[in-house]
């Protein structure tokens, strides 16, 4: 039967080029599964949570501190985006962070990603940059981008 880290699997090795190296490996996701304060969300191909042995079309994972929650990882398989999925588990993302009582999100990407559009349209800022901070082998590196947002 397949699990949650199965879900988040399949989607992290469908959506992300390993020419960037962004994608977590299983060990990783599943050790932040089991620290205090990390949450996901699993969104299946309506965008509502996948139903039992359902594989997730998207995902979400985030860790919270204080009154601080950081996105560290959201994705869509590719096979499912331009349906909305992103932006519904952004919305997810944003309100269960709220209700958890984060006054102050983040998130970062590399310069140039395309998920740019969607963090701006839930009304993150760029607050900070870390030049070349993606190594792409033999390529240019990469800044890192720091997003934020903060409750009104």
């Amino acid at each position: 039967m397949i699990d949650d880290l199965d879900r988040i699997m399949l989607v992290m090795d469908a959506a992300f080029d390993p020419a960037f190296g962004e994608a977590w490996n299983r060990a990783q996701v599943g050790d932040a599964l089991i620290m205090p304060n990390t949450h996901y969300l699993l969104a299946g191909v309506d965008g509502s949570a996948p139903k039992e042995g359902q594989n997730a079309a998207g995902f979400a994972l985030s860790r919270g501190a204080a009154d601080e929650e950081e996105l560290l990882l959201i994705a869509v398989d590719p096979v499912h985006q331009g349906k909305g999925i992103g932006s519904i588990l952004m919305r997810r993302f944003i309100e269960s962070a709220q209700d958890r009582g984060a006054v102050r999100l983040f998130l970062e990407m590399r310069d140039g990603n395309t998920a740019e559009a969607l963090y701006r349209k839930y009304g993150f800022d760029i607050v900070g940059r870390r030049r070349h901070y993606y190594r792409r082998g033999m390529g240019e590196p990469l800044d890192a981008i720091t997003f934020a947002l903060y409750k009104k």
